[in-house]
């Protein structure tokens, strides 16, 4: 079981581009990307997270058991359901507007336990910037990694949710000694100041960069030998980006679980064979997501053998 923690909202996907164009909503949120994802790919997957009562909120529970998630970890509040308002460029690249003030999944709070099975947690986005339930998340992923359970952070920077940039990177570094696999964008990487040399040396067992069209570069440091494995992106037409990012995550992740190696050692044994093949597999899984519009994973039959 891989459990994916953090907030499920509804994004307001812009039919054309300009920031008048006709708003089409659609079930949303980087973690909740994340879970539909791997249950389209096949992966005992898990959500934990609070979900509003409302209309909202029962679509997009829905689209959970669509895939195959379990939902059974979500707590349910009278809160309204999060919105984020996107607008593209001319490239289909998404930029985000966030409506979150007073919404249920604000109020998240730990469990007392995770789901029978689990062996991964996948944290990450507005979740954990968002408080009270920002520290309940970051409660969940140290008490995740010290029960010895593989964790998985996208940070996915939304800054304009971030009131103080330098203290969200302070936080940043505070998790990075329970990450095991650290999955960041180039433009992640920039807010953040740092390099995946550094990043490794403070915990993760592996920092993957995603560098848009242009692929993916996996960095690994676990037991001091430093590795760096590039793939190229998938040539596919654009329709946008949204979704992109949360699919490779849970490529890499079902990928991982496939090869029996969500632990440390087994991703520093997983070698250049296979790095090349996890990280292709991503890159077609987040092209085929690119190639619709909104946060459309594919399931495991649209992508041939991992």
């Amino acid at each position: 079981m891989i459990v994916v923690a953090g907030e499920a909202l509804i994004d307001l996907v812009p039919q054309d581009t300009g920031a008048l164009a006709a708003l089409q909503p659609a079930p949303g949120g980087g973690p909740f990307n994340t879970a539909v994802a791997l249950g389209r790919l096949g992966s005992p997957t898990a959500f934990c997270s609070r979900v509003s009562r409302d209309a909202f909120g029962e679509a997009l529970l829905g689209r959970l058991r669509e895939s195959g998630v379990d939902v059974s970890p979500v707590r349910r509040g009278p809160e309204p359901t999060s919105l984020a308002v996107a607008t593209l460029d001319g490239d289909g690249s998404a930029a985000y507007s966030f409506y979150v003030d007073g919404t249920a999944d604000r109020l998240f709070a730990a469990p007392a336990g995770l789901p029978a099975g689990t062996r991964a947690v996948s944290f990450g986005t507005c979740s954990l910037v968002l408080e009270p339930g920002a520290s309940a998340y970051e409660e969940l992923m140290r008490d995740s990694a010290a029960q010895g359970l593989f964790t998985a952070l996208d940070p996915n920077i939304r800054a304009g949710l971030i009131p103080d940039a330098d203290a969200y990177r302070a936080r940043f570094k505070s998790w990075l000694p329970s990450v095991t696999l650290l999955k960041l964008s180039e433009d992640d990487a920039r807010w953040l100041g740092g390099t995946p040399r550094e990043w490794l040396s403070a915990g993760p067992a592996a920092v993957v960069v995603t560098h848009g069209g242009d692929g993916l570069t996996a960095h690994t440091g676990y037991g001091g030998e430093y590795a760096e494995y590039t793939v190229p992106g998938e040539k596919v037409e654009v329709v946008d980006t949204i979704g992109a990012g949360d699919t490779v995550n849970a490529a890499l992740l079902h990928g991982l679980a496939m090869r029996d190696a969500l632990s440390p050692a087994a991703v520093a044994a997983l070698g250049r064979d296979g790095w090349d093949r996890l990280l292709r597999f991503a890159a077609r899984a987040a092209a085929v997501t690119c190639s619709r519009p909104g946060a459309e994973p594919p399931y495991a039959s649209e992508l041939g053998d991992l």
